[in-house]
């Protein structure tokens, strides 16, 4: 399936990845950006702002909707619930499928593996907020694809996501903090998770979905991994217990994407391999 594609969050490091694999593939595609035009950045777009938002897939007339679009930081509730509910009402009205963009920050990691069965159990704001995105999305467009995901990882931080920008920070002194080695994600390539988000787009699939990597490993693990990549030393990154500083936080959160990859035929590679 191609077809008019509107794609939130196109200037962010995964819904560049979506916009560009698109086009790539014969969508006819448009993406918004925030604040500063930018490679996939077609139209501005406040998702906090429910008439901007309507007006935007009015004009746009979207087959399909992907909203990767989040909020300037992780407390942003009024982008990354509200906004959320904006996308989904001006998707249903228009009669666009929608592919809402979620994350493994939805649960609390007592239960430690989650399948799409799952209810969330957020233990701080981000998490909360992005239950909360659920909650409205599913009401407000029952047929919507939820897609949970965990850590992101790219190419480099110039094209990566957060975990990867924040190790080359530590390692090189130009942050304070640490990397846990008690908090567990399930990391996945920001090129695999964007094919796969595309085949959601073209496919059925309603409510919840995982999709993420097949492969635990810590956060510190993680930017070890990174730093050996990009040339840094791994020694210079400091490593902390989230137990110990934040006790709130979840620890140790495994999505099942076994539906998934039973679903797609994208292959969701593990960190050993696409970290190689």
């Amino acid at each position: 399936m191609t077809g008019n594609l509107l794609v939130t969050g196109a200037t962010g490091s995964l819904g560049r990845r979506v916009y560009e694999q698109a086009k790539a593939a014969g969508w006819t595609v448009t993406g918004t950006f925030f604040a500063t035009p930018a490679p996939g950045g077609d139209r501005r777009l406040d998702i906090r702002d429910r008439d901007q938002v309507a007006a935007v897939v009015r004009d746009t007339r979207p087959d399909v909707v992907i909203h990767t679009a989040a909020g300037r930081d992780r407390g942003d509730w009024a982008s990354l619930a509200d906004g959320a509910a904006h996308v989904a009402v001006a998707a249903a009205a228009a009669g666009a499928r929608l592919v809402h963009m979620s994350s493994d920050a939805v649960f609390s990691g007592r239960e430690v593996h989650y399948d799409e069965s799952a209810l969330p159990d957020p233990t701080y704001r981000y998490g909360a907020a992005k239950a909360a995105a659920e909650t409205a999305v599913a009401a407000i467009h029952p047929s919507a694809a939820l897609v949970r995901t965990s850590t992101i990882l790219g190419d480099g931080p110039e094209h990566g996501g957060a975990h990867e920008v924040l190790t080359h920070d530590l390692a090189t002194g130009r942050v304070g903090g640490a990397l846990f080695t008690d908090e567990i994600r399930m990391p996945v390539h920001v090129d695999d998770l964007a094919a796969a988000l595309l085949e959601v787009a073209a496919g059925g699939h309603r409510g919840i979905l995982n999709i993420a990597g097949p492969q635990p490993l810590s956060r510190y693990d993680l930017g070890v991994l990174v730093a050996i990549r990009d040339g840094l030393d791994p020694a210079a990154i400091p490593s902390a217990r989230s137990r110990d500083l934040f006790p709130n936080r979840p620890l140790d959160v495994r999505l099942d994407s076994a539906l998934a990859v039973s679903l797609l035929t994208v292959r969701l590679r593990p960190v050993s391999e696409f970290m190689a």
